[in-house]
């Protein structure tokens, strides 16, 4: 194991850990020496620490939902009371609650903001309040990364994701100012947009294909390599950025460019001067041609997608 890829000595905190990408997160960050905080809202979470536990590393489980507020300061409290540090946060818990707009509850849309964006934040919020204390006392940068899960459904508009879409769009965002907010700490913040084959997803993949390793297209595996690489030693260049990953790829995603400017002849615009300019440029758009970045799909070279 190179030195800039040991976790040896760090303490990490995964969120949604009992199972399928979490699981496999926290699985990958032990593997490399790190102790974890293993947080999910059942007995699993148990059973992956005790996974973690015979790894060699140590791992302490907390069950609770990361939709409470104060879970961020009890997952904190847990990995310096438990390990003596806390270096590294796997923001990944999430539920889903799809729905067209139309059929959209009230439930629905709280459920899925609550655990999604406020579980990120609550985690988020309570690491910085740590890492800001250490990095002022010691009067130095301190060891601190941050991964944080969004989609791609961020990137399409999820027509039967409106809830989630819009969570995941939020997170990139949290990420951002995170990155910015804590870089003079010495936090690296980014973002993962994720494919795997778990049971939350167990509907939306085709039957996977094998790759001469033997690890299916779609495992988790792939995706917790990011993850850990994120949080070593060797992601410290690596702030402020979104990449879409999965099967045998890593994708890093560009900022949104200005495609044109409309400017007001005279400083401010009338209606008929809007309409002069807008009126023509959108005449015969191809109505797929939006904000949605829908050329990301083009990405996926998996097979796994099921045909419409």
């Amino acid at each position: 194991m190179s030195a800039t890829h040991t976790l040896e000595g760090r303490t990490a905190v995964v969120t949604g850990a009992g199972a399928g990408l979490g699981r496999a997160e926290a699985l990958a960050l032990a593997g490399l020496g790190a102790n974890v905080v293993v947080n999910d809202i059942g007995p699993s979470a148990e059973e992956v620490a005790a996974e973690i536990k015979a790894l060699g590393t140590g791992a302490v489980a907390v069950t609770g939902d990361v939709g409470d507020w104060s879970m961020g300061e009890r997952l904190v409290e847990a990995a310096v009371e438990s390990f003596g540090s806390l270096d590294i946060v796997v923001n990944n818990a999430g539920v889903l609650r799809d729905k067209m707009l139309f059929n959209l509850t009230e439930s629905d849309w709280d459920d899925v903001i609550r655990i999604h964006l406020k579980g990120h934040a609550a985690v988020s919020r309570a690491a910085a309040v740590h890492w800001r204390a250490a990095s002022k006392a010691s009067g130095a940068p301190v060891y601190g990364r941050v991964v944080n899960t969004s989609s791609e459904a961020f990137l399409f508009g999820a027509p039967g994701q409106p809830n989630y879409s819009a969570a995941k769009a939020g997170i990139t965002a949290l990420t951002l100012a995170t990155a910015q907010g804590l870089a003079r700490y010495g936090v690296r913040a980014n973002a993962i947009c994720p494919r795997a084959r778990t049971a939350m997803t167990a509907d939306a993949f085709g039957e996977g294909a094998l790759t001469p390793g033997g690890l299916d297209i779609m495992a988790p595996e792939r995706v917790a390599t990011l993850v850990t690489h994120l949080a070593s030693p060797a992601g410290d260049t690596i702030s402020g950025q979104v990449f879409v990953v999965y099967g045998d790829m890593v994708a890093l995603l560009a900022p949104p460019t200005v495609e044109q400017k409309f400017t007001a002849a005279d400083g401010t615009f009338t209606p008929q001067e809007l309409d002069a300019q807008l009126t023509p440029y959108f005449e015969g758009r191809d109505p797929h041609r939006t904000y949605a970045a829908y050329s990301v799909a083009a990405l996926d070279t998996t097979g796994t997608q099921p045909t419409p």
